[in-house]
């Protein structure tokens, strides 16, 4: 099933793009971003291609319900029962404070899960296209290549560290750490652009604190498919839905075990 949905999706979400998302980017008026928590933006944009997404993602398949970032932001019962039958997982724009600044990256993301399991994910770059996507048991793909996860090979591990949402002592410590054993790069502020460069081997290593579905269920599929590991600190398996803090995503296992042991001995 997961497999004929391949194409139908991702047109709709070009379509999206093209659409709703391009034609704000450097366009938005000041009324047209708000804030709905202390540094959590969304636009007039984000809504809009929430709207038109679970439009067409219900004319695909009718029997998944709708899980929208925007959507759970009015009403969080929606994630009720989300280990529970199909959904789709909706990222309308991630990286929205981007996109509300005029810069990049931003994407669009969705993931379909069944049963709690990620069946099938895709990640669109609205302003190159570049469209990552990944079937479980299928493998990963980029713009309808398939790939696989390699190491920068660079003398240290090069790790994009997502620190603002941590614990100020949980922060202290890592930062104590990895001197001389992590290269520690900028994050992107996009999830969805920080999954495809530990895929595409620009990083080896990303951390994040926060775990929301619509996040992180997208790229997880895709980078585990290419060979790479998600898991929480200690260890279990990144699942949407399961509560938890913490993640480690890095493009091999071995590195994953490597950046673990720095950042937590």
């Amino acid at each position: 099933m997961s497999t004929a949905l391949i194409e139908p999706v991702a047109a709709l979400m070009r379509q999206v793009a093209a659409e709703v998302v391009m034609p704000r980017f450097r366009a938005l008026a000041a009324h047209e971003v708000i804030e709905k928590g202390p540094g959590d933006l969304v636009t007039v944009a984000d809504r809009e291609s929430e709207l038109r997404l679970g439009e067409g993602l219900a004319k695909i398949l009718p029997e998944a319900r709708m899980i929208g970032e925007e959507a759970v932001s009015a009403d969080a019962s929606l994630l009720d029962g989300i280990g529970e039958g199909l959904a789709w997982i909706v990222d309308p724009i991630d990286g929205t404070s981007n996109f509300a600044e005029g810069i990049t990256p931003f994407a669009i993301m969705i993931a379909l899960i069944g049963d709690g399991d990620v069946q099938a994910s895709w990640i669109l770059d609205p302003v190159t296209g570049r469209l990552l996507h990944a079937v479980q048991g299928g493998g990963a793909f980029v713009n309808g290549e398939r790939v696989t996860t390699r190491p920068t090979g660079k003398p240290l591990p090069v790790a994009a560290l997502a620190t603002q949402f941590l614990p100020s002592e949980v922060r202290a410590d890592f930062e104590a750490r990895t001197p001389g054993r992590l290269e520690n790069v900028s994050v992107p502020r996009c999830a969805g652009e920080q999954y495809p460069r530990v895929v595409l081997g620009q990083n080896d290593a990303a951390l994040f604190w926060r775990a929301h579905p619509w996040d992180h269920a997208p790229g997880a599929l895709i980078l585990t498919e290419a060979g790479g590991r998600i898991a929480r600190f200690d260890g279990v398996a990144y699942r949407p839905g399961v509560p938890g803090l913490g993640l480690i995503a890095a493009a091999t296992p071995a590195l994953w075990d490597e950046i673990r042991q720095v950042l937590l001995g």
